[in-house]
């Protein structure tokens, strides 16, 4: 569709072509035909840069079309989210955010495509890391089957078995010590944010869109890292995209309801007592900045994710270069 000038988004604001975001003059949305800014309503129209979320406001309320090669496409409304003047809970992204293992992760992803490929010296480049990073397992391997693999007859299904198999023995060899010694580490300035937060009485919840086998060995050996005990014992709420789903077992949907999705923030969020007024999101990615912000949590950005070149900025109350930043300059005076 055509991109326009600028536009205003409602709950967002106005959208220019340099926010990161791209404002649309037109977009055929699925199930509702073909929306223009200007026409029947509608006040703006926009997408991510990743494409993986397309608003439009109309009548003073905004909704957020989620495209989807892999589940069904779906509408969430999207509601204004400022920054709490008092902080309650902080809901936290596990993978870049509190635990630095996105590279890792990209190496499985890429190792499963080579195999696809039969080539052992297959690489990806530097414009794929937004589609290999941040969403989830199915979407970076279907990403890989329509990019790289068109002519290797290989099928999603038959990735995913080469995905589970390699993440499997990898996971094995973290738990008994043996693994990559880098896979995966605490980021920067994390033991002392959680413990602030625990001394301010901030409830504390952590979410991935990967699934609990891949999940549990990164958080357990970060708390391992940082002296902090059961990771269990410590937050108040841990929701993953659950368990993978097997020919013969039993699985869950949340791989393919992950983020951008809702609703793993929307879950963690439950058990804690405290409204979405009062609760902040801390990510890394496009499509968890997304996910925060359609669970109705105002959402803060860290460096050295894909926020910036997902095209999701505008979603963020604040990006700051690390949890110290974010600390200082935003949660410390809301939290005390």
């Amino acid at each position: 569709m055509k991109t326009a000038s600028a536009c205003e988004i409602h709950g967002i604001g106005f959208i220019l072509p340099d926010s990161g975001m791209r404002p649309l003059e037109a977009f055929d949305f699925p199930g509702v035909g073909v929306l223009r800014v200007g026409q029947d309503g509608v006040t703006g129209i926009a997408e991510t840069q990743d494409r993986k979320a397309v608003f439009f406001s109309r009548g003073g309320q905004t909704l957020a079309y989620l495209p989807s090669n892999v589940s069904v496409p779906s509408y969430y409304p999207l509601r204004p989210a400022p920054l709490p003047g008092r902080v309650r809970a902080v809901l936290m992204d596990l993978d870049g955010t509190s635990v630095r293992s996105e590279g890792f992760w990209v190496y499985i992803i890429e190792r499963v495509t080579a195999r696809l490929l039969g080539d052992d010296d297959f690489r990806f480049t530097e414009a794929d890391l937004p589609y290999v990073s941040g969403f989830s397992v199915i979407e970076h391997l279907e990403y890989c089957l329509r990019t790289y693999c068109r002519g290797a007859d290989a099928t999603l299904e038959q990735a995913r078995r080469y995905y589970f198999e390699l993440t499997e023995r990898e996971m094995a060899e973290v738990l008994a010590g043996r693994g990559r010694r880098d896979a995966f580490t605490p980021s920067p300035g994390l033991r002392e944010f959680l413990l602030k937060l625990k001394a301010h009485g901030v409830k504390i919840g952590l979410v991935t869109s990967g699934l609990h086998q891949k999940a549990w060995p990164e958080i357990v050996s970060a708390f391992e890292v940082m002296g902090l005990g059961d990771p269990l014992q410590f937050y108040d709420s841990f929701v993953t995209a659950g368990t993978a789903i097997k020919s013969g077992q039993a699985g869950t949907l949340g791989e393919q309801q992950a983020k951008p999705h809702p609703w793993l923030y929307a879950e963690v969020l439950l058990p804690m007592g405290v409204p979405r007024e009062e609760t902040v999101g801390i990510e890394d990615s496009s499509a968890g900045a997304v996910a925060i912000r359609l669970a109705g949590v105002a959402a803060l950005g860290v460096e050295d994710g894909n926020i910036r070149a997902g095209g999701a900025t505008p979603l963020c109350a604040a990006i700051k270069p690390g949890l110290a930043a974010i600390w200082d300059d935003i949660l410390k005076a809301r939290c005390e």
